[in-house]
């Protein structure tokens, strides 16, 4: 995410709040309680972002990790194609080799 992007959410929440604030005095709320209100809806989607958040975090799904998984399957598919079959061959020996001790 750009440096801009973070600025103009920023922004947007700051505004959505000041609106909130208004639509609550306009339907008959005192600043005091449509500030309150304002807030705690404000909170409640921070509580609810932070916990989207870690459950992305927790279930790997976090954008990082799932193009860096992209980046090394498709690095390792590249370099796999690239081996002649006689190193193919070789590969496969070590590969059943280490599966035979491990068992």
């Amino acid at each position: 995410m750009r440096k801009i992007d973070v600025l103009g959410i920023g922004v947007g929440i700051f505004v959505a709040g000041g609106l909130v604030y208004i639509v609550l005095q306009v339907a008959g709320l005192d600043n005091i309680e449509a500030g309150i209100w304002s807030q705690l809806l404000l909170v409640a989607g921070l509580i609810g972002w932070v916990a989207t958040y870690i459950t992305r975090a927790a279930g790997n799904k976090m954008t990082y990790i799932q193009q860096r998984e992209a980046y090394e399957e498709a690095y390792f598919k590249k370099r796999l194609e690239e081996l002649t079959p006689e190193e193919l061959a070789r590969v496969q020996a070590e590969i059943d080799q280490e599966r035979s001790q491990t068992k």
